[in-house]
């Protein structure tokens, strides 16, 4: 398996460590967006190219043309999907490409009230990254089935896990505890992306799958519950009528549903290593410790 990942990031990472963990021999390389976010990952041995997503990387071309798996996991600009805007050609001229995999977002989906979803659900994004999002789920099928390869796309719900969490929020003072009724998230542990990345990366797993946890839950209740896991006081309950936030936070709290992961784990064969935030974040604190 000579894996390449575009975007190494939090989630990549973690399905580099876990693809590592399922073979002995898998290959991987990736890409960064600087020489110098790269380094670190290359002195555990992952090789890292420079990809600013602006223009095509200038060491991408050979290695893009032995890869027999591709993780994508960069998010889409106003013009695309910068690995097909910049690569395409590499990646039609991989004649060992078997499997691709694109990380997407559950606010493909927008709001439904609070119901749940899967799967089925229409798309009705509320925002331009969600569009762009939609947009780019569609450019990778009509790539993949042009092309006569398989095609994953995981649409990804809240990320948290070891120095992503309410607990750096807590200890940094920047937690908010924004109460406006009736909303839930779902969430997902960086461990279960890695997980099923790199079983559906063996399995050429194809179609898309919502990946998040088993319990969406109202966002301050997790704030309280990391709080009393750090004994620490809560931050007070804001409004979210009144709540100072930015565009960018608003703009979460304008979806909200209850996301089914029924389908990824009934295709693996698989529970959730973090069904809910609880889990979670023991997690996280015991391996703290």
């Amino acid at each position: 398996m000579n894996v390449f990942v575009f975007g190494l990031g939090f989630s990549a990472r973690e399905a580099v460590t876990h693809l590592r963990l399922r073979s002995r021999t898998v290959t991987i390389e990736g890409s960064n967006r600087s020489r110098e976010r790269g380094e670190t990952l290359t002195d555990q041995g992952v090789f890292s190219h420079v990809f600013t997503g602006t223009e095509p990387g200038p060491t991408l071309g050979p290695v893009l043309r032995k890869a027999s798996h591709v993780v994508l996991s960069i998010a889409p600009g106003p013009e695309g999907d910068p690995a097909l805007i910049h690569h395409r050609a590499d990646l039609d001229a991989a004649e060992g490409l078997e499997w691709l995999c694109y990380y997407s977002t559950v606010g493909v989906y927008g709001d439904f009230g609070g119901n749940w979803i899967d799967e089925s659900a229409p798309l009705l994004p509320r925002n331009a990254r969600s569009d762009r999002r939609v947009a780019a789920e569609q450019a990778w099928r009509d790539y993949a089935r042009a092309r006569g390869v398989k095609l994953a796309i995981l649409r990804l719900a809240g990320i948290y896990g070891p120095g992503r969490s309410v607990f750096d929020k807590l200890r940094a003072g920047t937690a908010h505890r924004i109460v406006k009724p009736g909303q839930v998230f779902n969430r997902i542990h960086v461990a279960d992306i890695g997980r099923v990345t790199a079983l559906a990366a063996a399995a050429r797993l194809e179609g898309t799958y919502n990946l998040a946890d088993d319990a969406p839950a109202p966002p301050q209740d997790l704030v309280t519950h990391g709080a009393a896991l750090l004994g620490l006081e809560p931050p007070p309950a804001q409004d979210f009528a009144t709540a100072q936030l930015t565009p960018m936070q608003k703009s979460f709290y304008a979806d909200n549903k209850r996301v089914s992961n029924g389908a990824i784990k009934k295709a693996l064969g698989i529970e959730m290593l973090y069904p809910d935030y609880r889990a979670g974040l023991d997690a996280i604190l015991e391996g703290e410790k």
